[in-house]
């Protein structure tokens, strides 16, 4: 006879204790520390698409919602600040590409990397991903502000659209 594993409720589990995804999610938090630490005194960082798009992947790739980031970065590519600027729901975000010059212009970035997660888990970018990405690099190119790179993301992988030749 084999004993069986008792499961204890949800509400049991929490009372005892954090569990291995907030362990998880701890470490992640840690990590994107590290990394924010770095990308600001190396101004190779962001330079590099695969090393930006793992950033991003961490920040965005478990979320359970569409969201939409922007690493606004100075005259050599060092990060100035990584924001989210909109939100949304499981397959979408409204994006606002005034609010994106706005926030650049504040910050007096010189160029920028977006990024955004498609919760779907499928990293390919959509054709709306590729109008909102040339509809951005107008609005930014009217104020000298470039667009270096967009990524989509999951769990598991980052795409680079410049990388594919998508911008």
């Amino acid at each position: 006879m084999r004993a069986q594993a008792v499961r204890r409720p949800v509400a049991q589990r929490a009372i005892d204790g954090p569990t291995d995804r907030d362990q998880q999610d701890a470490v992640i938090a840690q990590a994107l520390t590290i990394l924010a630490a770095r990308a600001l005194t190396s101004g190779q960082f962001m330079k590099d698409p695969p090393t930006a798009g793992q950033f991003f992947r961490l920040r965005l790739g478990e979320e359970r919602r569409e969201h939409f980031e922007v690493a606004f970065l100075d005259n050599r590519h060092r990060l100035i600040a990584v924001e989210r600027l909109f939100s949304g729901s499981v397959d979408g975000a409204e994006v606002h590409a005034r609010v994106v010059v706005q926030r650049a212009l504040a910050l007096n970035a010189v160029a920028v990397m977006l990024a955004h997660n498609h919760p779907s888990g499928n990293p390919e970018p959509s054709p709306a991903d590729q109008t909102l990405t040339a509809r951005l690099r107008e609005a930014l190119g009217l104020v000298d502000i470039r667009v270096l790179d967009h990524f989509v993301v999951t769990a598991t992988e980052a795409v680079s659209l410049a990388t594919r030749g998508l911008m």
